[in-house]
């Protein structure tokens, strides 16, 4: 499917919990089409994210099912913004998978990073000296619209309801001057200037910290509302490829490394004196 056609990131997680719901019921598939008054391969067509289903069948299902009030209206909601597509959709080309689409929904992002500055924290300048050696077969126009993709998803940060974004950077991720001294000067000050945000928290883990688990890579939590607990982490990857990990116990352990992590960082307060020793040096 092409990035236009295929299932949004709403429509997957409804899928999935719908899913769920059924087997928590203890119904089969063909039992649950059954009572349902439907074909089994509608049905699963339906759970499997294949077909978009309306807010009326995803209201039958649920009285089928049975389960918590809050979960019922959570999932109607789900139903309700299935075919919502955002700014993201018209930049296919260059921006496959489904990251920014899950970012503009999260209310929480945990980011803990070993190589490069947060996308949402990125000046133009570094980010088009990442995007031009990363991606060095590609012709200027697409670094251009590449650059744009990570302007746009800058703005989340300005929104009135903006996440919180909780930062954690390795140290060697301020020595790396992507694009030359002068735009790892402003990208350092832009940092300083990040970290003023009522919803930024921004902390370094100095190279003296002891060993921890989050030498085995970066990722990053992001967390939603409701009901649902369907936060997902995100395992960063070569050339802007990465896996995704929606498991409840996978999640969890991901947001327990990421509390490690903090317990061998710097405080804010630490971690922002040591970045303004390195724009002064």
């Amino acid at each position: 499917m092409s990035p236009a056609s295929g299932p949004t990131v709403r429509h997957r997680r409804l899928a999935s919990e719908l899913r769920n719901r059924r087997e928590h019921a203890g119904l089969t598939p063909e039992r649950a089409a059954s009572l349902l008054g439907w074909s089994r391969p509608k049905l699963v067509a339906i759970e499997t994210a294949k077909q978009p289903p309306r807010v009326q069948d995803v209201e039958r299902m649920l009285e089928l099912y049975g389960g918590d009030e809050p979960v019922r209206l959570a999932l109607l909601q789900l139903a309700r913004d299935v075919r919502k597509r955002g700014w993201w959709s018209a930049y296919g080309d260059v921006l496959p998978g489904s990251y920014p689409e899950l970012e503009n929904d999260a209310v929480l992002i945990r980011s803990w990073q070993t190589h490069v500055i947060p996308g949402l924290l990125q000046i133009d300048d570094y980010a088009l000296a990442l995007i031009r050696g990363s991606r060095p077969d590609e012709d200027e126009e697409a670094h251009l619209r590449r650059l744009a993709v990570r302007a746009t998803r800058r703005t989340l940060l300005n929104r009135t309801n903006a996440p919180e974004l909780h930062c954690i950077l390795d140290e060697a991720v301020l020595h790396h001057s992507f694009g030359g001294r002068d735009v790892m000067r402003r990208q350092l000050l832009s940092l300083l200037e990040s970290a003023e945000r009522p919803n930024v928290r921004l902390r370094v883990v100095p190279w003296s910290a002891d060993a921890h688990p989050g030498i085995d890579g970066p990722f990053v939590l992001l967390g939603f509302e409701g009901p649902l607990n369907l936060d997902i982490a995100y395992l960063e990857g070569a050339v802007g490829v990465g896996a995704y990990l929606e498991d409840m116990e996978q999640t969890k352990r991901c947001a327990e490394t990421f509390e490690r992590i903090s317990e061998v960082a710097l405080s804010q307060e630490g971690s922002l004196a040591l970045i303004m020793k390195l724009v002064e040096e």
